[in-house]
């Protein structure tokens, strides 16, 4: 039998998709006996600290009058030092390039020079690392460099593969291992978050989870929802940031007694659960985490057709896939699925059912730990 894992994953803990999927990974590693040591400048807002093997190492943020700005990366390197002399990490699982996967490979060195012998770096990439911070000139070169110093790189989908391959012709390859997830049980029921929602038993509801970042494309929702003309269309907005700026287009629109928005829900599989459908409007997706969770619901998704999302959502089939910026095309979807529940049902069923076989956690924390194995015994 083999032996249980001691890994290490640093990882954002705010509301973002990167941290949801590490969080999902070290819980769902912890359940079946290896160690996830979790790196963070606060708790990931979605991890269970009371759950066995489990640990949080929380990495202070100093500020110095010497620095004009405060630094993240040489802290975070010291703990993983630190933790890792500890514990005697296996893995250290880094999500995003920078600052993680720098503060790795400077922890590595640190660890070497002491004479330790050092964890194996994994690091996943998530898409801002790639499309926008690794596009930019001063931060390439020390993109490609924490890349290239790790023991193993993974992408969420074909797509950033195939974009990361092109931008940074990596001299290792990049595995494709999706993003999984599972929902949780909650304590209420479908009938009680909606009677909280203020819906009646006809409301269609739209469920829209994000951190409301630009490339979410939120007045894009905001006019699609102005415009279905079923009176019956509700739209949920669990939001990771603060909604406030939207709120003057909302009001412009008319449209305030329609939508309904919920700041940093903890409990985010009982909204899920009361939901019919889900609208996912962004500009680029490398995977879409807010469209896995609503098909993992039963639901019918509404997205882009962008990034990896294809690789996620079969169009026709599990949700209908729209041009990026076609607002009557995002209206005209929704219009359907609110007329015809027998198709909404329908592509719900074919929803679950792929989320919960191509992107369930068992095969999906299975599939990393064969990978973290692979890795250890390519780099020591």
């Amino acid at each position: 039998m083999k032996r249980h894992l001691k890994v290490g994953i640093a990882c954002y803990p705010s509301f973002g998709g990167s941290g949801i999927v590490a969080t999902n990974l070290g819980t769902e590693l912890a359940k079946l006996g290896h160690q996830a040591h979790f790196f963070a400048y606060q708790r990931p807002f979605r991890l269970d600290l009371d759950q066995k093997n489990i640990f949080f190492h929380h990495v202070p943020v100093y500020e110095y009058d010497l620095f004009k700005y405060p630094d993240y990366t040489l802290p975070l390197a010291v703990k993983m030092c630190r933790v890792h002399e500890e514990f005697g990490l296996d893995i250290l699982h880094v999500h995003y390039a920078v600052p993680h996967a720098t503060a790795a490979v400077i922890a590595l060195d640190m660890l070497r020079v002491n004479g330790i012998t050092p964890p194996c770096v994994v690091t996943t990439l998530h898409g801002t690392d790639i499309t926008l911070v690794g596009r930019d000139p001063a931060l390439l070169p020390v993109v490609r460099y924490s890349m290239e110093r790790s023991g193993g790189m993974t992408a969420v989908s074909r797509y950033l593969k195939e974009e990361t391959e092109r931008i940074f012709q990596p001299s290792r390859p990049v595995e494709v291992l999706y993003n999984f997830y599972t929902p949780s049980p909650t304590s209420r029921g479908r009938a009680e978050v909606r009677r909280e929602l203020r819906l009646s038993d006809d409301d269609v509801l739209a469920i829209h989870a994000s951190n409301l970042r630009p490339v979410k494309r939120i007045p894009d929702l905001l006019h699609m929802t102005a415009q279905v003309k079923s009176r019956r269309f509700k739209l949920l907005i669990l939001s990771g940031n603060d909604f406030a700026p939207f709120e003057p287009l909302v009001r412009k629109l008319g449209i305030e007694k329609r939508v309904i928005v919920k700041e940093k829900v903890l409990d985010i599989d009982a909204y899920l659960n009361a939901s019919d459908m889900g609208i996912y409007p962004s500009e680029d997706e490398t995977f879409g985490m807010g469209i896995l969770e609503s098909m993992s619901h039963g639901m019918p998704v509404i997205a882009s057709r962008v990034g990896g999302v294809p690789e996620v959502l079969e169009d026709e089939k599990s949700g209908i896939l729209c041009t990026m910026g076609d607002v009557a095309a995002f209206v005209a979807a929704a219009d359907r699925l609110i007329e015809d529940a027998g198709l909404r049902a329908s592509m719900g069923r074919q929803a679950k059912l792929r989320a919960r076989g191509k992107f369930s956690a068992s095969t999906g924390v299975c599939e990393y730990v064969r990978y973290y194995r692979r890795i250890m015994g390519e780099c020591r």
